[in-house]
Order: structure tokens, then C-alpha cells, then sequence
């Protein structure tokens, strides 16, 4: 596949500093697409009237470029590309292979006639070194595996049959998740067996070589945990109890909480926080966990029934987080909200379910809200084809919802 399918989104939240001396630094879980993001800013930039002598791209893992280790070859390579002195925009890809590139892309941007744009290992990027060594002047733009619209959107793009059920599509997109790759591939086991190969690799050189995984079997053990119990509350002391009872090891909270930090840094996991609907605080103690993109999950379990209820919650969780709203777990009382959302101070409260068609998990869903007192905006979003009104509720098909791109 040649042609590059643009994700408009992402663009739109960038193009706003393409001229700016503010390093821009695209962060995102292994082959989520940043890479051919780099190239649609590349042909917007093009479209809008910069000249090709202007745009300087080297992809560090490609061919011709992979000896580029040091800072001088890397400022060697990038003058070499320099024709005149006109303002450039410089894109450089796998920024990390390179030792201290830091000192080049510092020295480049103080020269003020480069527009900066860099990918690389998130492990590195993340690790807090990055702020203190471009001296705080980059803003991170941080990309998600596609949602669902998106996937509808390069299907057709690519001339992929789009089933007429949009609801066989959205299981299968469940299944396999939302790495643009997995699109190229029409039978099932293709598209298994590429999701599987990714997830090893995202595990292997984003986690595991980590240096500060002292307890390898520790690791495993946690990460397989958090995994498999994406979209449930966790604490670090309930983590640690259940090592205790269920693997007979004791571990501290610190490492614990290290070892989560890691998966977070390689855009494995993300971190939902309890709120306090009441006292309007953060639960500190408490916390859930959400995936990058449900093929984690399905890559590393034989059972391949799919649990509808955190399912939808993560899909829900990575769509809204996509669109900058804030998010976290809602507690009001001994009850849950699913989510409450932050936008410029606005709040939304949500509630996802699989379905309503109960009573039983009507009311299960509606409580939470009406133990709410202001007049913030709710919503239930449920895979139910008939939608109704209630309390004042706005009850929407997910599936509909985003491959309509709805906000809240």
C-alpha cells in the first residue's frame, strides 16, 4: 500500500504549530501509525504551498540512514540536505537510534529557521529525560490506534469491503483492534497473526530490554495481570495482596508501581483515576487501567470471547481520550460512574453497558446518575439498536456514535 491514509484528527490538533520553533514530538504505541502520520504533515505542508527543497525527512530506520548513530552524523546528514537558507521543516523518524540527538535538534531549533517534527522509542521519550535536554520547548502530540470510524474510513480508502452489518464489523474490529496495518490483511488468521508478531515486538523492545526490570518474573506476572483485568479497579495495595495469596510472592509497592509506570511509558496501558463525584478529588489510592488497543489483549489469551462490558468501556476510554477530553472514574457514594469527562472545566458523565434491555441493568446504569446533583450533561452509551429517553439521560449507540465522530 502506497497511498497514505491521512487521519485527519491528529492533523487538525497539529497544524497549528507547524511553523513553530516548539519541537513537535508524536508519541504512540508501536505501529499506530506515526510514522505515515509524519508523511500526511509532509503532503499538508506540500498542499499548502511549502516547496519540496523546504522539507527535509530521514527515517533513522530506514536504509541509508541506519548508520547514523552519533550527533555529528546526524548534523552531517541533515546539512547535507540543506540547499539554501529558507525557512525548513525537518522531520526525523526513530529520533532515538542516534546517542544525545538531543544536542542536534537544540542546536537546529536555536538556529530559528526549522519547523522540528520527531518520533521515537516512547520509553525513551517518555522517561522524563526528554523535557530536561530539549529544555522543556517541545509539546507532545499523542496518537491512538485508529478507532472505529477511522478503520471504516481506511477500509474505504484502500478499497477493503465494508460488511453491510456495521455491527459484524465493529466485532471484528474488537477482535483485531485498531493497528492501522491489520487492514492490509483479509483472512482472519493474517490479521491474528500480524496483531501477535506487533504485540511481541511492542513487549520485547519497549518493555522487556527496559533497564529497570531487575524482576523479570515479577514483570511478567504483573503485566499479564493488568492485562487481563483491564477496566477493573485496582490499588497497588490490592495488587500486591494478590501476589501474596495467589502467587506466593511479597513485592513492594514501589517496584510495583515502577514496573506500572514502564507499561505506561510504552503507551501499553493508561491510567484512569477514581474522582470523587461529591468532594470533587482525586482518589489517589485507587485507579483503573485501560489498553492502547484491545489486540494486547487478544494476542495473549486463547479465549477469544469477548467481554463486552470493559470492552466497550476501553474503546470508549481511548475514543474520548483521542479527543482531549480529561478522564476519570467516577465515584459517587458506594456507586460508579463509568466515566466523567473534562473538557474546559465542562463536565460529562457517561455509562457504558452492552446493553439495557433488562431491567435489571436499566436501573443498574440510570442509579449512578440520579445520585448526581448538578446539571452536567449525562449519557449512556450501549450497543442497543433502539434507543430511549429517560431522566433525562442521552442514550446513544456507541457503534453510531463514534463512526460518527460525535462528541459529548
Amino acid at each position: 500500500m502506497n497511498k497514505i491514509y491521512t487521519r485527519r484528527y491528529y492533523i487538525d490538533k497539529i497544524r497549528g504549530f507547524y511553523h513553530s520553533d516548539l519541537i513537535k514530538v508524536i508519541t504512540g504505541i508501536r505501529r499506530c501509525g506515526k510514522s505515515c502520520f509524519m508523511l500526511s504533515v509532509i503532503e499538508d505542508l506540500k498542499a499548502a504551498g511549502v516547496k519540496e527543497k523546504d522539507i527535509i525527512y530521514l527515517n533513522l530506520d530506514k536504509r541509508g540512514y541506519r548508520r547514523i548513530k552519533t550527533a555529528d552524523s546526524l548534523e552531517a546528514a541533515i546539512e547535507s540536505l540543506i540547499t539554501d537558507d529558507d525557512f525548513k521543516y525537518l522531520f526525523i523518524d526513530e529520533v532515538q537510534n542516534v546517542k544525545d540527538f538531543e544536542e542536534v535538534i537544540n542546536g537546529f531549533r536555536e538556529d530559528g529557521k526549522f519547523s522540528i517534527f520527531i518520533t521515537g522509542s516512547n520509553s525513551y521519550l517518555l522517561s522524563g529525560e526528554l523535557a530536561t535536554k530539549l529544555t522543556g520547548r517541545y509539546i507532545e502530540l499523542e496518537m491512538f490506534t485508529l478507532n472505529f470510524r477511522e478503520y471504516l474510513e481506511m477500509k474505504a480508502f484502500f478499497g477493503k469491503e465494508i460488511k453491510a452489518d456495521k455491527a459484524e464489523e465493529f466485532n471484528e474490529y474488537i477482535r483485531f483492534g485498531g493497528f492501522p496495518k491489520v487492514i492490509e490483511f483479509e483472512s482472519l488468521s493474517d490479521k491474528e497473526a500480524y496483531v501477535t508478531d506487533v504485540v511481541s515486538q511492542i513487549l520485547d523492545k519497549d518493555v522487556i530490554r527496559h533497564r529497570k526490570i531487575r524482576n523479570r518474573s515479577v514483570f511478567d506476572k504483573l503485566m499479564t495481570y493488568v492485562i487481563n483485568n483491564f477496566g477493573a479497579t485496582m490499588s497497588l495495595s490490592g495488587i500486591a495482596e494478590y501476589f501474596k495469596k495467589q502467587e506466593h510472592v511479597t513485592v513492594k509497592s514501589e517496584t510495583l508501581s515502577s514496573y506500572l509506570q514502564i507499561l505506561e511509558n510504552a503507551k501499553i496501558i493508561y491510567k484512569c483515576p477514581r474522582f470523587d463525584v461529591k468532594s470533587k478529588k482525586s482518589l489517589r489510592s485507587e485507579q483503573k487501567y485501560y489498553l492502547a488497543d484491545l489486540g494486547i489483549y487478544f494476542s495473549r489469551n486463547v479465549d477469544a470471547r469477548i467481554n463486552y462490558g470493559p470492552v466497550l468501556e476501553n474503546i470508549v476510554y481511548t475514543y474520548l481520550s483521542a479527543k482531549n477530553y480529561k478522564i476519570s472514574v467516577g465515584r459517587i457514594g458506594a456507586l460508579e460512574c463509568d466515566f466523567i469527562t473534562r473538557v474546559n472545566d465542562e463536565y460529562r458523565y457517561v455509562q457504558v453497558a452492552m446493553t439495557v434491555m433488562s431491567p435489571e441493568t436499566e436501573e443498574r446504569e440510570y442509579k449512578p446518575f440520579r445520585l448526581i446533583r448538578d446539571n452536567y450533561p449525562k449519557y449512556l452509551l450501549t450497543a442497543d439498536t433502539f434507543t430511549q429517553k429517560r431522566d433525562g439521560v442521552i442514550h446513544k449507540n456507541i457503534i453510531h456514535f463514534i463512526s460518527n465522530d460525535e462528541d459529548l
